[in-house]
Order: C-alpha cells, then sequence, then structure tokens
C-alpha cells in the first residue's frame, strides 16, 4: 500500500507499505529518518516516540497506515534547519546525552512537557519521562536538561 504522510512539515509518500508495518519501521527504513530508535518494538520503553497530530506516541505501536493524511513529528523535526531546539541542545549541554539510543524519545517527551507545562516541577519532569527508559544513567542529567530547556524557553 501507499501511505500519504506529512513528515516534518512536508508531504512524503512511502510506497509498498505492508499492513502490519509500524510507523517506526516506515519512517526508519522507507523515509529515511532513523532519529526515533527501535529498542522494544512493544511500546515500554519511549525511544521511538514521535508527534502524531500533536500527541506524543509510541511510533512502533502505531500501524503505519494509521499515518495516512496526518502530521507527524519527529525528533529531527524539531530543529529548525541546523539550528538545535532549545529542548535538544540542553540534552547536549547538560550531558544527558550517553549512547544515545533513549534520547530521541526523551527529548520529544520533554519537548511536550515544556509545551504543556512550562516551568514544570521536578515530581512534573519525572512523571512526563516515565515512560522512557535509560540503561545508562541514573537519569539526573536527564533531568538537568530538561530544567535547563525550561528555564530557556
Amino acid at each position: 500500500m501507499r501511505v500519504n504522510v506529512r513528515v516534518n512539515g512536508e508531504q512524503r509518500q512511502a510506497d509498498d507499505v505492508w499492513e502490519g508495518e509500524s510507523l517506526l519501521f516506515m519512517l526508519r527504513e522507507r523515509l529515511g529518518l532513523p532519529g526515533s530508535k527501535n529498542a522494544c518494538e512493544q511500546g515500554e520503553c519511549g525511544s521511538c516516540t514521535v508527534y502524531l497530530d500533536n500527541v506524543p506516541v509510541c511510533a512502533c505501536l502505531v500501524a503505519a497506515g494509521q499515518a495516512q493524511d496526518r502530521e507527524v513529528r519527529t525528533v529531527e523535526g524539531l530543529a529548525d534547519g541546523d539550528a538545535l531546539d532549545p529542548v535538544q541542545e540542553a540534552f547536549v549541554e547538560a550531558g544527558a546525552v550517553q549512547c544515545g539510543f533513549c534520547t530521541p524519545g526523551l527529548v520529544v517527551a520533554a519537548h511536550d512537557l515544556l509545551d504543556r507545562v512550562p516551568s514544570p516541577s521536578d515530581p512534573e519532569i519525572r512523571e512526563a519521562l516515565a515512560g522512557n527508559l535509560c540503561r545508562c544513567t541514573g537519569y539526573e542529567k536527564i533531568l538537568d536538561a530538561v530544567r535547563l530547556a525550561a528555564s530557556r524557553r
């Protein structure tokens, strides 16, 4: 099947999509957007989080066909050309990026939080990021990054 979708502000088309294919597979393999990571394939780790019509979703759980005529924004789409989004900058500056596998999902989740709650408390940050797993850190630098991004927005 063919899927027409607006990705990061650009109309895109994916051909030969099979009915059981995930949005994550379509984004990474068919549309060349490797930012969202494929880790658990069960919606448990958050590494594949993207916006679907401005709502964060685990792209591994969304069938590619469900994106037909909809808007998808990936971690790549948060940047404005070469200028990183303040959340992306804060993750780099705070040292919240280690192996990088969880980073795209955490960045999208933090971006969504800061759009909804410009000055979140630590419990609000923890709750917003609870669906994202990191195997490298104790999460403190990630919390620092979200706090830093909040202070700059």
